[in-house]
Formats: structure tokens, sequence, C-alpha cells
């Protein structure tokens, strides 16, 4: 058994800032579905364009995310993800202007930052703390998930003190961005670039010839996308269900809180176990029960939304972990994270206009809501692959 190694004051400011960045990466994304129908209101759009506001951030995911690590071994770590920051607070306030190019520009923009910290991230916990993987991915999946409930609870009220306020609801998520960056200010002067040694074109290579890399790859995209076709039609679901808006995006803020919880408990229940197969498959399936919950009870729909959020937060702690377990260094992680972001999120990002487009072609949601029933079963079976206790390649030969 390791000893964890003692945290000092920078050590900890550094875990902070960690923190408030995690408030960033899901709320901006999040945070725009209670007010989706206001937003599609005021520009007329139909379902499928409505439904590009959440495939937007996930194209820029795939498109940036392997070129995260380049930037970062250019500028290092600390620089690259202040500059996400910047981005992503452009990106706020560009999509809160309330032209249309303003709203499409701004929400692609926050995908591009957002993008880079979900990349940098894994890599910086890997290098600076590689004895706290599972806590602190815990606690940040935890802070990510309750800055999203925030943000989901309160743009309809938010949006409501202003003639179609949608806009100022959006805009009010800068405040997590913007307080990130005064607390990540100390870690300019001490930014470190990654070392080159390990972080060789062939290395990335045999990344993307793995087999293992790819079932990570894959059971992270499945992920996104059910949580992302759920996540941008929740409130609507729910209305067709007889919700109000505020109740409807209270709902989803609850789904939000809860993809918190997990990470409370995730970090210690990863370190009781000597391999996740186990995990994975209960994942997929709490997940795929609550999917049911709301096609065939929807009266339950609190308990259902509670579920998801709780069963979807647990399996995007696992997709992370598995980044960082099943890599030798620093920059194999960095190299894997680029690959699962990059695919995964492709996978991911035409899910939420085709579900639209599915309900309107359906008129209603039962038939989406069964297909991300049938990729749960897909999810069960690449986690249960991935769970397994092993590396990409052997320490060996990620020096190599």
């Amino acid at each position: 058994m390791t000893t964890k190694k003692p945290l000092n004051a920078r050590s900890l400011l550094l875990i902070i800032g960690i923190l408030l960045i995690a408030t960033t990466i899901r709320a901006p994304i999040t945070g725009i579905a209670p007010v989706l129908d206001m937003v599609r209101a005021s520009f007329s759009l139909g379902t499928a364009e409505a439904g590009i506001l959440t495939t937007l951030p996930l194209l820029a995911f795939a498109l940036t995310s392997p070129f995260s690590v380049l930037f970062a071994r250019k500028y290092g770590l600390e620089r690259s993800l202040f500059g996400a920051l910047l981005l992503i607070t452009s990106g706020i306030i560009t999509r809160s202007l309330g032209n249309v190019w303003c709203l499409f520009a701004g929400t692609a923009l926050i995908g591009v930052g957002i993008a880079f910290a979900n990349v940098l991230l894994p890599s910086l916990l890997k290098r600076d703390f590689p004895d706290r993987i599972a806590s602190l991915t815990g606690a940040y999946s935890v802070t990510a998930g309750a800055a999203a409930a925030f943000a989901s609870a309160t743009a309809i009220p938010i949006a409501a003190m202003f003639i179609n306020g949608w806009n100022w609801a959006l805009a009010s998520f800068a405040l997590f961005p913007v307080i990130a960056m005064i607390v990540w200010l100390p870690q300019l002067s001490n930014h470190t670039a990654p070392s080159q040694a390990s972080t060789s074109s062939i290395q990335n290579e045999k990344i993307w010839k793995s087999p293992l890399a790819w079932q990570v790859t894959l059971f992270f995209g499945l992920n996104s996308l059910v949580y992302y076709v759920i996540v941008a039609w929740l409130p609507m679901i729910l209305a067709e269900s007889g919700y109000s808006p505020a109740v409807a995006g209270s709902l989803h803020g609850v789904s939000q809180f809860a993809t918190a919880i997990p990470g409370l408990i995730f970090g210690a229940v990863l370190s009781r176990f000597r391999d996740q197969r186990i995990i994975a498959l209960s994942l997929a399936a709490m997940t795929a029960i609550s999917l049911f919950g709301l096609l065939l009870l929807p009266a339950w729909n609190v308990l259902w939304v509670a579920l998801f959020g709780f069963g979807a937060g647990a399996t995007f702690i696992l997709a992370l972990a598995f980044i960082a377990l099943r890599s030798a260094n620093a920059h194999q992680a960095a190299a894997l994270s680029g690959m699962a972001q990059c695919v995964g999120y492709l996978i991911a990002a035409a899910a939420p206009p085709l579900a639209g487009l599915i309900h309107d072609k359906s008129q209603g949601w039962a038939l989406t809501l069964i297909i991300c029933i049938i990729l749960c079963g897909a999810m069960a079976f690449l986690g249960f692959q991935a769970g397994k206790q092993r590396l990409i390649f052997n320490q060996r030969e990620a020096t190599h």
C-alpha cells in the first residue's frame, strides 16, 4: 500500500483551482436546457436546430481535444488551463449577446475551452497527485455536478426577471470561469511544460492501435451520447409529462446535482475493487433502469431523473478514472484522454439533433429513450472489458 504525501499550501491552492475549473466544464452546456424553449421562440428554431446547441460543444470537444496536448507541451499545463478559462468566459459572453450567430459562435467557443480543460485536467492529476487520482477525480466531479445543478435550477428564475431574459440567465454562468481565473493566477508563475521524453508520436500511434484504448474510448463515447441526449431534452420530456417550465428546470437541476453525489463515495469504492468490471456493469444497468422509468412510469419522474443523474455521474467518474488507471504515466494519460474525447464526442455529437428529429417524426420521446436503453447494453459490455486490471502498455514500453 502506498502512503499519500501530505498536502502543502501550494498543493492545496492547486486543488482549489482545479475544483473551480470543474465548475466550468458542465454548467455552461447543461444550463441552457431549461431555457431552450425560450431560445427557440426568440429565433424561431426547429427542434433539430435547437439540438445543435448541444452538439456544437461536442464537436468542439472532438475536433480540438487532440490539439490541447500539443498546446500544453508548448505553453505548459497551467497556462493552457488559464487559456481554457478565457475561452469559456468569452464564449459565455458572446452567446448571451442576443444575435443568432452569436448564440452558435459563443456555444462553439465554450466547447473549445471546455475541451482543453477536460483533456488536460486528468494529465495534471496524474502528474501532481498520482496517489490521489480517484479521490480528486471524484471531488471535481462533485463540484462540476453541483455547479451544473445550480445553473439549471436558477436559469428560469433569472430569465423571469427580465423580458425575454434567457440571455441574462446564460450570461450569469460567466461567474464560474471568472472566479476560477482569479484563483488560478498564482499557478501561472509556476507553470511547467510536460516533458518530451515519453510523448513521442510513436507512443501516440500505439494508443490508437490499442484494443484497450478503444474500449475506454467507446465506453466514454456511449456514456457521453446517452448523457447529452437526456440532458438536452429532459425539460421537454418532463414538459410532455405535464410539468411546468419552472418545475422541469428544477428537476433538471436535481438530475445535475445527482451527478455530483457519486463523487462523495466513488473514490473509496474504486480503491476497494481489484478491477472495475462489476462497477461498470452496475452503472450501465442503473442508467438503463432510469430510462425505463422515464418511459413507463412518468409519475415517478423525480426518482428517475435523480437515478439517471447518479448513474451518469458515476459513469463519468469511472470513464475519467479509466483514462488514468489504464495509463502508465501522465503523458500517456493525456494521449488517451485526447483520443477518448476526440472519438467519444464525435460519437455523441450527432445525437441531440437526431433525437429531436426522432421526436418530431414519432411524435414523442419513447423511441429515443428505447434507443438509449439499447446503447446502455453496449456500454455495459465495453465497461466490462475496460474494467479489467491492466495497462495499455507497460511501463517499459511507455518510455520508448
